[in-house]
């Protein structure tokens, strides 16, 4: 088993995000996504079909950001924490969000950490 990590760092998009009525209007999030990858070698023929294309993240973002918005940066994270264990390779995922413009003086956030179960199956002896 070969373990990598494949990080998306600090991708700005303007969204709806908020409970606040002067957040109705989208604003700048930056999100940070790891996500913790298992292949059952390490890449060799240096070819994506290999490994994790990071596209489908970045574009799933986006769409999010294009779609109708959410209230909670926990929602948030949670859904983007989902769209990359959809892949099954991802064994763990940690997502961060940041409003950028909340306060004049410090960004505001919220981080998860997301990861699949391990079903162990236990014989009984009988």
């Amino acid at each position: 088993m070969a373990e990598y990590t494949t990080i998306l760092d600090g991708l700005e998009v303007a969204m709806r995000l908020g409970i606040h009525p002067h957040e109705a209007a989208p604003q700048r999030v930056r999100l940070s996504v790891w996500m913790t990858v298992d292949y059952p070698t390490p890449p060799n023929a240096d070819r994506i079909d290999e490994v994790l294309d990071y596209d489908f993240l970045r574009d799933g973002i986006r769409a999010m950001a294009d779609g109708p918005g959410f209230a909670l940066q926990e929602t948030l994270v949670e859904a983007v924490a989902a769209l990359c264990l959809a892949d099954a390779r991802v064994r763990e995922v940690r997502v961060r969000s940041m409003k950028l413009d909340v306060y004049p003086d410090a960004a505001v956030g919220c981080e998860v950490v997301r990861g699949r179960r391990l079903i162990v199956s236990r014989r009984s002896s009988g």
